[in-house]
């Protein structure tokens, strides 16, 4: 049994597909398969039903969380090494959050750290929860509460309630009357914009997507710019368009029984003892400290773990 047999095994239960999982991998699907086999064989069990869709049988479910405890472990014991030879902190944020809260941090902490590797990664709800499953980043920032089962174990530092306001530019807010119904909106607009800002979509959000003629699923940089030339409408994240609204590019409404929408996430780690070191420690101090000016802080424990650590 071998680390690449296990991290085989454990990208094919995630991609459900021995395809993808190679694709993932940079390996061949037939290597694919022969370290599956191989390790089937050591372990005298079927692991996958193969088919259409790759599912694990009971013993491959069985096997899975030693498998990642060891493919766990292992990454561990190389991050020990690597940061043994060079200071190095490595976070991971979603997209929206590392203009407002990591670009100041990251200037005072490199005053103060001029010589240490700093690796900010950003992405989706699910590739933040990888690389810390993986134990490839210390510390992330993400949607919060957690729903993703790969890690259940994650400990909140801090948690930041950000409004999700309802925007439009400045040409079809002219037109609307002071307190206009979203039919009335939509009438202007009929074209909605869906950007994946939570875990499990509101049903407010759901509902307007549903009511329009028609909607489109974006990331934030085209979203915004057809926001602005008045081709759609959404629900923006605060931080991704205050620059917008304040130089007047677009304007928020509020449709009556529309009320703005929040959205919730956290600085977490997988436990206290990361914060035993002190440069991830005044790296997530400075981060907490712009997070006062994006949100409202719900849940403050960051003295609390400090001290546990």
């Amino acid at each position: 049994m071998d680390l690449d047999q296990l991290r085989t095994f454990d990208r094919i239960v995630r991609e459900q597909s021995f395809t993808r999982a190679a694709a993932h991998l940079n390996i061949t699907q037939a290597t694919a398969s022969m370290r599956i086999r191989a390790l089937e064989q050591l372990l005298g069990v079927t692991l996958f039903q193969r088919g259409r869709t790759v599912t694990l049988t009971d013993q491959g479910m069985t096997f899975l969380p030693f498998a990642r405890r060891i493919i766990g472990t292992a990454q561990e014991a190389r991050e020990a090494l690597r940061l043994a030879e060079r200071g190095r902190v490595a976070i991971a944020s979603l997209r929206t959050l590392v203009s407002p809260l990591i670009t100041e941090s990251l200037l005072r902490f490199q005053e103060k750290y001029p010589h240490v590797d700093v690796v900010v990664n950003e992405g989706r709800q699910s590739q933040i929860v990888a690389m810390l499953h993986e134990r490839n980043v210390e510390m992330g920032i993400l949607c919060w509460p957690n729903l993703d089962p790969l890690v259940v174990d994650l400990q909140p530092l801090m948690v930041m309630r950000e409004r999700v306001p309802l925007v439009v530019s400045p040409e079809i807010a002219s037109k609307l009357s002071s307190q206009p119904e979203i039919e009335e909106v939509l009438a202007l607009v009929p074209r909605v914009i869906s950007l994946r800002w939570w875990q499990a979509e509101p049903e407010q959000a759901a509902a307007l997507a549903r009511m329009a003629q028609t909607s489109v699923d974006l990331p934030t940089g085209p979203a915004r710019r057809l926001a602005m030339k008045g081709q759609g409408l959404g629900f923006f994240v605060q931080s991704a368009i205050a620059e917008d609204v304040a130089a007047g590019r677009l304007v928020e409404i509020a449709p009556t029984h529309f009320e703005p929408l929040h959205r919730d996430t956290a600085m977490v780690v997988r436990s206290a003892a990361a914060l035993k070191r002190e440069m991830l420690a005044d790296f997530v101090r400075e981060i907490a400290h712009e997070c006062a000016n994006v949100g409202i802080i719900i849940e403050d424990r960051l003295d609390e773990m400090l001290a546990q650590a």
